[in-house]
């Protein structure tokens, strides 16, 4: 009885440390509105997007959804083989997604991340800029629906002021938050075009973590085949 006992108590240890242990990322979803349904947990592997977990839904608006996230990253939870998607960044533990399906990822709310705290922030401040481009070519419009090569020559001028302002901005928010994965994801996905100085800069400010993290490595190897074909 007492080695029953004993084995009994490892087995429960063993089974404590695993669970502490886990990678497992839990997405809790509610979605209002929702009757039936299937949705997807998806994630970019390579340069397909692939399903890593599925779930029918029938008479609920409440379901979850898991996947083992080795090193934080972009996932995306979709609405059958529709275009409704809202895309996340998923770590291990519990994200929690609230939205409706009328306006699946435009009312989407999303908790349980920093990087996804990080990247909402961000994003924001994105719309921002896009507004600002909107109005730019507006004007660019009304210079050449006039005819006037001064007006549309001040607009170039003006563009180029913003994607110079953009482009410092992106890269003083990901330097900013360089001990998150959001950092060197927002370099490889706004930053390719930039120049290597600004590449540079996001590069040398991840910590030891983000830098061998999934983003953190693809963005060491793309500066270094940046740097080989400018040395060719």
């Amino acid at each position: 009885m007492k080695k029953i006992g004993l084995l009994i108590i490892g087995a429960m240890a063993v089974l404590a440390c695993s669970k502490e242990n886990s990678n497992t990322m839990y997405v809790k979803a509610s979605v209002k509105g929702l009757k039936k349904g299937t949705f997807y947990l998806q994630k970019q592997v390579d340069s397909m997007v692939v399903s890593v977990d599925s779930i029918q839904v029938d008479g609920t608006e409440n379901f979850m959804l898991t996947d083992e996230v080795l090193s934080p990253e972009m996932y995306y939870l979709t609405l059958g083989n529709s275009s409704k998607r809202i895309s996340f960044f998923g770590e291990k533990d519990t994200v929690t997604i609230q939205s409706q399906l009328d306006l699946f990822a435009v009312k989407a709310k999303i908790k349980g991340s920093t990087n996804q705290e990080l990247l909402t922030d961000f994003e924001d401040m994105q719309q921002n800029f896009n507004n600002e481009k909107l109005d730019l070519m507006k004007e660019e419009f009304e210079a050449r629906k006039i005819g006037s090569q001064d007006s549309i020559d001040q607009v170039a001028v003006k563009l180029k002021r913003w994607q110079r302002k953009r482009y410092l901005y992106m890269t003083n928010f990901a330097v900013k938050n360089g001990e998150y994965e959001v950092s060197p994801y927002i370099a490889l996905t706004e930053l390719v075009n930039a120049n290597i100085k600004l590449l540079d800069t996001v590069n040398n400010s991840m910590s030891p973590k983000v830098r061998e993290s999934k983003y953190g490595q693809q963005l060491v190897e793309f500066i270094d085949d940046i740097k080989k074909n400018e040395s060719k």
